[in-house]
Order: structure tokens, then sequence, then C-alpha cells
């Protein structure tokens, strides 16, 4: 485990930095981990309600629980350790916020330049046309339907069996290839792809800074990983 005094100076001698970003960050906001929804979606796995297949099967299902979702992001704000990145990024001369949570939080919290590689829950998208929009509408009819062309609509987020979009992770990858230095925020850094973005960082020779609750299977292995809530620890790394 290293120092505060260590991360600190990291994040000051980087003049490109990219940030990756997992559940941790956003559980300290309030909002409930993915697989721990809780109330009564308990019996249910995310793995069996995230799925093309469990859309096809029962679409209004499938929107009651997003529904349920983000009415409870919706009670939720972005903490200081969204604060703090926005912070960081105003003082870098480059800087990408690279995030696995599709809460919109860093958004709400004023990050600029944020690459949302699982999707955002905000955001629709019509099976029909593919018109894609934003919709923060908390009491809609279930299944919505598109405005465009009255076709299916589904939650705008990459669900399981499903690649990550193109266009975002070109653009995550590029990000990590051309940074100083690597942050990573409240991830377990057992997802993949997301988790390979770390491997990338070393290999191009980028510092990674590890900011954590927990271990994880790379705490040993980057320049500097420090335990502790990001909402607590992100402020202290803030020139």
């Amino acid at each position: 485990m290293s120092s505060i005094d260590d991360a600190r100076r990291l994040v000051a001698e980087a003049s490109s930095i990219a940030v990756l970003t997992g559940a941790g960050i956003s559980a300290e906001s309030g909002i409930p981990t993915f697989r721990g929804a809780g109330g009564m979606w308990g019996n249910f796995r995310a793995e069996d309600l995230a799925t093309t297949e469990a859309f096809a099967r029962d679409p209004k299902f499938v929107w009651e629980w997003y529904q349920s979702r983000r009415v409870e992001i919706a009670r939720c704000e972005p903490n200081a350790g969204h604060r703090a990145l926005v912070a960081i990024e105003e003082q870098a001369d480059e800087f990408t916020l690279i995030t696995q949570n599709v809460d919109g939080l860093h958004d709400r919290a004023g990050s600029k330049r944020v690459l949302k590689i699982h999707g955002d829950i905000w955001m629709t998208r019509c099976l029909g046309c593919g018109y894609q929009r934003i919709n923060r509408d908390l009491e809609m009819e279930l299944p919505p339907k598109c405005g465009e062309c009255s076709g299916m609509v589904r939650p705008g987020v990459v669900w399981f069996g499903e690649t990550l979009p193109r266009i975002v992770w070109e653009e995550a990858e590029r990000a990590v290839n051309r940074c100083d230095l690597l942050l990573v925020v409240g991830t377990s850094a057992q997802v993949y792809p997301a988790a390979g973005l770390i491997d990338l960082a070393r290999h191009v020779g980028a510092s990674v800074l590890e900011v954590n609750l927990d271990a994880t299977a790379y705490s040993n292995a980057v320049d500097c990983s420090v335990r502790g809530k990001a909402a607590e620890v992100l402020p202290l790394l803030v020139a």
C-alpha cells in the first residue's frame, strides 16, 4: 500500500491523465451495485435481466427493473470523489474519464470528457430505426415506444453477451495509449475488457495509480495503490 504523498505526486507530475472508474465510486453516493439491487428484485439475477434474450421474452418486466434503478439513481447526488475528478480534469493538460458506470453521476458532477464504455442508463435506443436520445422520464409508460417510428425502445446500456460500443472503446484505448498516468478508482479490476486498460497502460509505460477500498489483483503490480473511499482519497490528490 502506498502513501497519499506518492499518489499526489503522480497526479501533479502527469500532463496526460486517463481515469477508469467502477461501481465503487457510485456506491459512495448510495447507488446499489448492479448485482445488489435488493428489494423486490432480490430474487432475480442481473444476468437474467440484462440480456437481449430477457428483453425479447418480456420487455416490460426488464424495463420495470431498469426504471426502478433509474428512480434510485435520480435520488442520489455526485459525491466528493466525482467532484475531485472534475478538479483534476481542470488542472490536467489532457484528461479522459473512462467509466464502467451507467448512472451519469460524472456528467452531473461536471466532468467534460466522459467515455461510457458500458453505456448510459438515461439513454434509450430504438430497435427499429436506431434513434437514440436521453430520456429522464421516471413515469413513462413501459415499455416505451420510439417517438420517431413507434418501434420498441431499449435501455442504452451494454447487456451481457454484447460487445462494447466500438467507437467509445477505441477512444478509451487511444486515451490510455497516450496517457502519462492511469488513475483507477473504485473497481475490482475483474471485468474485462475494461480491466485490460490497466495492462495497456503498463505496456506503454504509463504510471498506474489505484484507489480502492480493497486490494485487487493489480494492487501489487501498479505504481501506487491507496486503500480508502474515493470520496475521501480523491480530494486529497487535487493540487
